[in-house]
Order: C-alpha cells, then sequence, then structure tokens
C-alpha cells in the first residue's frame, strides 16, 4: 500500500442509526407528524409487477427497456447489465420472504454464464457486486478471470477517472470484501486507489464531476460537472468501502456530497439531472428521472444514513412524493392499471436542455411550464432492480397491486 495513504485501515467505524424508515416492519416513509406518503411495500409490488412486464423468459434476462408508444408497446432486446441490478433487488425482495415469480437462479446463471460482455470499470464493479451478494462461491473464480490489479488501467472509465465506474467498482471490491471468506486476495490496494481517485474528482462543495482527466473540451466539462448518479453512486460507493475496509474518513467525503445534494434538492423533492462541482449549484434541472427519485437516491442516502447517524428521511420522502403526483406535472407517474412507473418527467424538445445550460452559465434562470414538460412512458429494470435494493426488506403488501387498480379506475 502507498504511503501517502491518509487513514488507517481496520480504523472502526460506529453506525449510529440502523435504519432511515424507523423500526424493523415499517411500511411507510412517514416525517415527524405528516401523513405517510408513501406505502413502501405496495411500491415493492409494483416494483416486481414491472420486473415481470419486462422478463424475458426464453433467455432468462430482462429487457432493456419497455417503451408505450402509438402503435403499443415496443420491447427492446435484453441487457446483461440491466438484469445484473433487477437480480440485486430481486435477492433482496426474496431474503425478506416476499414470493418472486421469477426463477431468480435461472436469472443468475443466465447471468454469469457469460462474462463476455465486461467492457468498463463500472461493468465489473457491478458484476463482482452481483456475484458477492447472490453467489459468493464464484467470487474466487471471478478473480482468477479477471485481473483487479490491472483494472483501472485496463479499461476506458478507469483511464479516464469516470467517476461512475470508479464509483460502482468500488462499491463492487467493498461488497467482495464484507462476503469473503479468506479465499479471495487482498483488495486493499486496488480499493484505496479508487478512493483516491473519487476523492480527486470531489470539488469542494461535496459534488463529484463526471470525469477526472480534461484532455479535450469535452473532457473539460466532464470534469467539471456531474450527475445525480455520479453523486449517488459516489456516496453509495464511500459508505460501503467505509463499512467493508472499517474506516471513517471515506464517510466525510459521502456527507460531505450528500448535503450538498440535499440542499439543491427540488422543492417538490426533485433530485435534478446535472451539478457544477465548483459552484455547487444546479446547471440542469431536466430530465428528472423516477429510478432517482424511488430508487438510487434511497439506496445511497439509506446506506450513507446507517454509517453515520445523519438521517436523510425527509429527503428520501419528498422524492416518494414526487412520483405519487406532487410533482410538476401534478401526475402521478405509477401506473397502476398496466402495472409499471414511468421512467421520467423531460421536457418535450430536447434542446431546451442544452439552452438551461447555457443560460445557468451566464447566471440566467429559465422556468419550466407544464406545456414544455411530459412524462416519458418508457420502463427499465434496473429502476426496479435499485427500488427493490433500496427498499426490499420491507416485504410486500398483502393486497395485489391490480386492486389498487381497480380501485382509482
Amino acid at each position: 500500500m502507498s504511503q501517502d495513504i491518509p487513514f488507517r485501515i481496520g480504523s472502526s467505524v460506529q453506525p449510529l442509526v440502523r435504519s432511515a424508515f424507523g423500526p424493523s416492519g415499517s411500511t411507510t416513509t412517514q416525517i415527524g407528524n405528516s401523513e405517510p406518503c408513501v406505502d413502501i411495500t405496495a411500491l415493492n409490488a409494483l416494483a416486481l409487477r414491472s420486473l415481470t412486464a419486462l422478463f424475458d423468459a426464453r433467455e432468462n434476462l430482462f429487457s432493456r427497456s419497455l417503451t408505450l408508444t402509438k402503435d403499443g408497446f415496443y420491447r427492446e432486446k435484453t441487457s446483461r447489465r440491466r438484469t445484473m441490478i433487477a437480480l440485486l433487488g430481486l435477492q433482496r425482495l426474496a431474503d425478506s420472504g416476499g414470493p418472486v415469480p421469477i426463477d431468480i437462479a435461472a436469472v443468475r446463471d443466465a447471468t454469469l454464464t457469460d462474462n463476455n460482455w465486461v467492457r468498463s470499470l463500472g461493468d465489473l464493479g457491478l458484476l463482482t457486486w452481483l456475484t458477492a451478494e447472490i453467489a459468493p462461491e464464484r467470487l474466487t473464480s471471478l478473480f482468477d478471470e479477471f485481473d483487479f490489479g490491472k483494472a483501472l488501467e485496463s479499461y476506458p472509465d478507469g483511464r479516464q477517472a469516470h467517476n461512475g465506474g470508479l464509483a460502482l467498482f468500488l462499491a463492487g471490491i467493498s461488497h467482495a470484501q464484507l462476503a469473503g471468506d479468506g479465499s479471495i486476495p487482498d483488495l486493499t490496494d486496488v480499493a484505496v486507489d479508487v478512493y483516491h481517485l473519487l476523492l480527486e474528482n470531489q470539488g469542494e462543495s461535496g459534488i463529484f464531476g463526471q470525469s477526472g482527466f480534461a484532455r479535450s473540451p469535452q473532457r473539460v466539462f466532464c470534469r467539471r460537472f456531474g450527475t445525480f448518479g455520479d453523486q449517488i453512486y459516489a456516496i453509495y460507493a464511500l459508505s460501503t468501502f467505509a463499512k467493508a475496509f472499517q474506516v471513517e474518513e471515506p464517510l466525510a467525503s459521502a456527507l460531505s456530497c450528500a448535503n450538498s445534494i440535499r440542499a439543491l434538492q427540488g422543492e417538490k423533492g426533485e433530485w435534478w439531472f446535472l451539478y457544477d462541482k465548483g459552484a455547487c449549484r444546479v446547471v440542469n434541472r431536466y430530465p428528472v428521472f423516477s429510478w432517482h427519485q424511488d430508487g438510487t437516491a434511497p439506496l445511497g442516502l439509506l446506506a450513507l444514513g446507517e454509517a453515520t447517524g445523519q438521517s436523510f428521511q425527509e429527503a428520501i420522502h419528498k422524492g416518494l412524493s414526487w412520483i405519487t403526483g406532487l410533482n410538476e406535472l401534478g401526475n402521478d407517474l405509477r401506473n397502476l392499471e398496466r402495472g409499471l412507473i414511468w421512467d421520467s418527467i423531460c421536457p418535450k424538445r430536447p434542446a431546451t436542455n442544452y439552452w438551461e445550460t447555457a443560460l445557468s452559465l451566464l447566471n440566467m434562470s429559465r422556468r419550466f411550464r407544464q406545456v414544455d414538460l411530459h412524462i416519458r412512458q418508457e420502463a427499465r429494470p434496473d429502476h426496479f432492480g435499485w427500488l427493490l435494493y433500496a427498499f426490499g426488506k420491507q416485504g410486500l403488501a398483502m393486497a395485489p397491486v391490480a386492486a389498487h387498480a381497480s380501485a382509482r379506475r
């Protein structure tokens, strides 16, 4: 291990809070004396129904997406990457004792049989994460197949210090460390190297840029700006790294980022799209993705809350309320009749995003009208995988989702 590491592996981490949602068995998010906003178990049931609709039984994989068009639903081909995330959520739900109508073992085997699809550091991180969670006995063969010590140089997103790839890789390593039984190699050095690269992407404001190396005009943009995904995956990775390697210092970086994005959260609970790490501001609000609102944001903030004792309950509550209709369009993104949660609220014209970024850099704001926005009627399996990974421990609602749908007609 290099001598400039500013912390000691093995120092204790003392989690002060085990859950941001109160005692075990709670099924709703609630703030103070306010009314519960979402029945979590019903949300889990809807996510499970959505995954069933996206499942391709012939390949035992999930379709990349399902989009409602004027001619009906259009289904894309299957995606192993998105299947892995869906599988993480399904396994979390199954561990709660909830019935899962999809053969998890068959999906696991179909996903892990062929690793030729791994083309990036982020891919390898997700594969490691999944293996550690649902097939830890395969970790040894995974480390035999891939050279983790050279991974940062082997993949483009590693060489470019792409924040999302670094975060997913660090999360994967950390889960392997937690699941390892002593038969896996020592991952300390590579984990610390990835951690340092993540810190280089983080601004003083706590916000992370999208990429660490600026060798072109595009890369200069990526170094300055980061998406919401760049923030929340880093928060989760740092929280899990702290837990796996028993260090406290990464939690300070994770808290700095979490507090910044919480301060920038929209009035209606929106987790905005693009951030300026230097000025600590939002430069592009849309699209607002449902899978950030009910999936990745709870995933990262709950992990950080468990590690530090900081409560992010109110921010998570607001994000979930946005899904249910307390948003800028006043529409519920849960389509209970079709058993899906729609993808996002976004501008009708793509050029709108470019104009907003340009105006933001000039310290000018643009007000979006309802007529400028629409709901993207698409569903994707990673959305529901992250949702179930965050909330699957709560189990399923007793009443089927279809009953709720018929009650709303």
